[in-house]
């Protein structure tokens, strides 16, 4: 245990300090940091996917990280109501708090499978859902479902495979019409493969931008590069900066895919890298 914590405190004061050092002049915090809306971290649980739910608190604990993307993957937030109120009070007993819950599919064009999700979402007390991939000819019978249930939807894009939404930018086209509580989740990684500048992809979208999930390449073309955050060519920096001058109030939660088996080292490294990037714009961190 000794050992874990001090890599642990080795990699979050050498990333805070590398992250830190690394921040633009454009994103510079200014004279008064008590002024500017900062960002609010989480982990998507997918990342522990290999996980159980106690190992996945324990992890968490570690990580000084109280705010969790949960999806139905291993026993995390279970489908079926009795599992996942136990594991609300699994996670409340633990002082951890659920702001959305996804990736969960939408792509079933019909009342009864669409009703499920929404009630799953509702049961956890959540706001936001994360949907992977609704058909765009499914919107209006989206549309119907958040004006009942008054839960945002955050359609997430998955970069060049997907032929639907491989960007958040034809997400943000295609949710026009309607209602203003069905918008995006960014996946940083995915929308830079599809060559969209994520700045200005951040830009456009930001009146309908519920959910971020974050992550690192060092090659723009290649999913399979994803290295920690702070390793690869995503310019951390901006993006934070960004977020912030757009006042977003969502989450950005590290979805970390790779090592799936053994994650925590890049985990632990990419939280200390976000840590300092902020700490480098003048907002404490825990």
């Amino acid at each position: 245990m000794t050992g874990a914590i001090s890599r642990r405190n080795f990699l979050v004061a050498g990333g805070m300090s590398a992250a830190a050092a690394a921040v633009s002049p454009l994103v510079a915090s200014p004279a008064s940091p008590q002024a500017v809306v900062g960002l609010n971290l989480g982990l998507a649980s997918y990342t522990l996917r290999n996980f159980t739910r106690a190992q996945l608190i324990g992890f968490m604990k570690e990580l000084n990280v109280s705010a969790l993307n949960a999806k139905d993957v291993k026993d995390h937030l279970p489908s079926d109501p009795t599992a996942e109120a136990q594991a609300l009070a699994d996670y409340q007993a633990a002082g951890i708090s659920l702001h959305a819950a996804g990736v969960i599919s939408l792509a079933q064009d019909s009342d009864d499978d669409m009703r499920s999700k929404f009630e799953y979402v509702k049961r956890a007390g959540l706001s936001v859902l994360v949907a992977g991939d609704p058909a765009p000819q499914a919107l209006p019978r989206v549309e119907k479902f958040v004006k009942e249930y008054d839960i945002r939807v955050a359609i997430h894009n998955h970069g060049p495979e997907d032929k639907i939404w491989p960007s958040p930018l034809e997400v943000y086209k295609a949710v026009q019409p309607f209602d203003s509580r069905i918008g995006c989740c960014i996946d940083v990684g995915h929308t830079v493969r599809a060559g969209v500048n994520i700045i200005q992809a951040i830009d456009t979208v930001r009146s309908r931008l519920y959910n971020l999930h974050i992550k690192d390449l060092t090659d723009f073309n290649d999913k399979n590069s994803q290295v920690a955050v702070g390793r690869g060519k995503m310019p951390i920096d901006l993006m934070f900066g960004n977020l912030i001058s757009n006042r977003y109030t969502g989450y950005v939660d590290l979805e970390y895919e790779v090592h799936a088996d053994d994650p925590m080292l890049g985990v632990d490294e990419s939280f200390a890298y976000m840590r300092g990037v902020l700490a480098g714009m003048g907002h404490s961190v825990s």
